[in-house]
């Protein structure tokens, strides 16, 4: 009988591939385990494009089984060369901690720690790789990885042409030792990732078959792309982030508001706790009452990443913009990232004033913008940086934009 967790997964688009599905299925019905999912601190924040195995995870949480929340302190001052053309710039030991904590806040975000059988553990495996000299680290590991194995793993061949550094090489054999050393210390069983980490997981399987005869599980989930193709994250210059310190709660929200209308259902599934039953009567819905649904899952996907309260905020201050409001003493507030100046255009898609530029541009042409009293007619007008500005559609919607320092 298949899983009532497995079902769910399956119901809701997380399940990419699976290393062995009729004995991870065998596993959960046995009783509760315990499985791990890691990112390395490559910034201070995880994004939306990290979520979908992090949702994952949280439905592991919800069925009662046990999340280890690991951060790459050591992995992290390698690089991981998965899905890249070029290596990841060093980061200093400052920048480093600073990322370390700022995952921490985006876990604690999702998962419940505490000191039950199911509460989450945040793990760094710096601690365990720290304890390893380069000797002491190829007497114990050199004869389980084959060079041949290594060359054939996606990640590497697509670097071998433009220079692939050792250091990056050795990447997957960390991700393997984490995987043994978690096996070991908390008898975890299975590891969550992403489409792009399966070569890299799947070592961890076969290490932990050498050393200690046991089976254990991969489940990778698919890469999620925006409406162009185009991967979220942060070396997409696309990412929007789950620290309401870098993104806020209205500009996650407008996120998630302004998802196209074919990945509606889609993101309700992934983003969201919603029953399926409610999000297949959310998905039928076509033309203007789509929105409807979109509204659904920017509130549910808010409140799960900022709280009830901040989902409300957020959901009562796009209400109050697009539906015209018409105080400037009332007018929602968003904070935006600007780091040079912009045409008006693109402002004003980045502000979330638009959901398209042709609609923007539109609108100024029409004379219907005005920044801090100052009416834009030209679409090539270009808008400064400054700390704050005033920007009026038509003559009743209003929105505050703070640049964040």
């Amino acid at each position: 009988m298949q899983n009532e967790l497995l079902r769910e997964l399956e119901a809701r688009g997380f399940i990419n591939q699976f290393s062995n599905m009729d004995a991870l299925n065998d596993a959960l019905n046995n009783g509760k385990i315990t499985a791990y999912i890691g990112s390395d601190p490559t910034a201070d924040s995880l994004h939306v494009g990290h979520l979908v195995p992090v949702m994952m995870m949280r439905w592991f949480q919800k069925f009662g089984h046990r999340p280890l929340m690991l951060v790459g302190g050591a992995t992290g001052r390698i690089g991981d060369p998965s899905g890249r053309d070029t290596g990841r710039p060093m980061m200093t030991e400052e920048v480093l901690q600073k990322n370390i904590a700022g995952l921490k806040r985006s876990y604690q975000k999702f998962i419940r720690f505490d000191d039950s059988e199911s509460g989450g553990v945040l793990v760094d495996n710096y601690d365990w790789m720290k304890n390893y000299s380069h000797l002491d680290f190829l007497a114990q590991f050199g004869t389980d990885f084959t060079v041949p194995h290594m060359l054939s793993m996606e990640s590497v061949k697509k670097r071998l042409e433009n220079g692939m550094t050792f250091l990056e090489f050795n990447y997957m054999t960390f991700q393997a030792v984490d995987f043994l050393t978690l096996y070991k210390k908390y008898n975890c069983v299975l590891q969550l990732c992403g489409a792009d980490q399966w070569g890299n997981a799947v070592m961890g399987i076969e290490l932990i078959r050498k050393k200690c005869g046991r089976e254990v599980f991969v489940l990778s989930t698919a890469i999620i792309t925006d409406s162009n193709g185009n991967k979220i994250g942060k070396s997409a210059g696309n990412a929007i982030w789950v620290n309401e310190d870098k993104t806020s709660p209205y500009e996650y929200y407008q996120y998630f508001r302004n998802t196209p209308d074919d990945l509606v259902e889609k993101f309700l599934k992934l983003f969201t706790e919603i029953p399926l039953d409610e999000i297949a009567k959310l998905s039928v819905l076509q033309g203007a009452e789509l929105n409807i649904a979109k509204q659904r899952l920017a509130f549910a996907a808010t409140e799960i990443a900022h709280g009830t309260a901040a989902a409300r905020d957020a959901e009562n201050a796009a209400m109050a913009l697009f539906g015209g409001a018409g105080a400037i003493d009332n007018a929602p507030q968003t904070q935006i990232q600007m780091d040079e100046d912009m045409k008006i255009v693109d402002f004003l898609t980045h502000i979330g004033l638009f959901e398209s530029k042709s609609e923007a541009r539109r609108n100024v042409e029409q004379g219907g913008i005005q920044i801090d009293g100052n009416k834009i007619t030209d679409v090539q007008y270009v808008v400064k940086i400054a700390d704050e500005f005033m920007v009026q559609k038509g003559k009743k919607v209003f929105l505050r934009v703070v640049v964040k320092k």
